[in-house]
């Protein structure tokens, strides 16, 4: 079934909806199509397209780290990852994105062809990372969810290096569980800077299995809409719906730092 029929059932039953695809194509869609549809704002449901570790976790970090501002020059969503073994869903985003960005520039989000080579730089990261090569315009579903609510012209979303060896192996066996919590090894670092200005607040969020940091967030989303600690109905974002401090504050993750220096 489609995100489209799966919404739409939503809708006809009147119950939330909270997706964990991490598609930013599909989440582009799902945006424009329900956004300003009087059918979901008479539900007086929730559409949350991408409730997941894309499209949630940054979204939650820029909202903190925009704080008081009303608005920003730029946002900057960086994620390293020791490594990345896929799972067939994530595989198969791919294979149907067929190499196309989503990127957000001069207030809008743009396609780019797959034929168009990505921007590379580094970025220097917090521990255990550090300074890595990064390729830019990373097809991130946060670069949706933060445009949704965050006044900013831009966002840049980067990617290290290293895991995209992983993700082009034919070999590649998914993740595996590394104990008895069920969860791989995989660390994985998220920082976000967000600058006005000479100004710039970061904040970061590390842990361990970016598929495992899915399901917290999801449930934890789903346990404060129905016990009506949502600030939103509609099609939304974790950022614009929940406190965003607090809700990072629940999630099982291994170190956070939102002071914003």
């Amino acid at each position: 079934m489609t995100p489209r029929r799966r919404i739409e059932a939503a809708l006809r039953a009147g119950i939330h909806y909270l997706d964990v695809t991490g598609e930013t194509l599909v989440a582009m869609s799902t945006f424009d199509t329900y956004r300003d549809d009087p059918w979901v704002k008479e539900a007086g449901i929730v559409v949350a397209p991408v409730m997941a570790f894309y499209g949630a976790l940054g979204d939650l970090l820029a909202t903190v780290a925009m704080g008081d501002w009303p608005a920003a020059d730029e946002i900057s969503i960086a994620v390293a990852l020791d490594s990345w073994h896929p799972t067939p869903g994530t595989l198969l985003a791919g294979q149907r994105r067929a190499g196309r960005r989503v990127v957000f520039s001069d207030h809008h989000l743009h396609v780019v062809a797959g034929d168009e080579p990505q921007p590379k730089g580094t970025w220097t990261f917090s521990d255990p990372f550090g300074t890595q090569d990064v390729v830019g315009q990373f097809s991130n579903a946060d670069v949706v969810t933060v445009s949704r609510h965050l006044d900013t012209p831009r966002i840049d979303a980067f990617l290290n290096v290293a895991p995209l060896k992983d993700l082009g192996d034919p070999e590649t066996k998914g993740p595996q569980a590394a104990g008895a919590d069920g969860r791989s090894a995989q660390v994985f670092l998220v920082e976000v800077v967000v600058r006005r200005g000479d100004e710039r607040r970061r904040v970061s969020a590390r842990g361990r299995d970016i598929y495992a940091v899915t399901a917290p967030i999801v449930v934890e989303a789903a346990e404060r809409i129905l016990t009506g600690r949502g600030r939103a109905t509609g099609v939304v974002t974790a950022g614009e719906i929940f406190d965003a401090e607090d809700f990072l504050r629940s999630l099982p993750l291994d170190a956070l730092s939102l002071d914003g220096e």
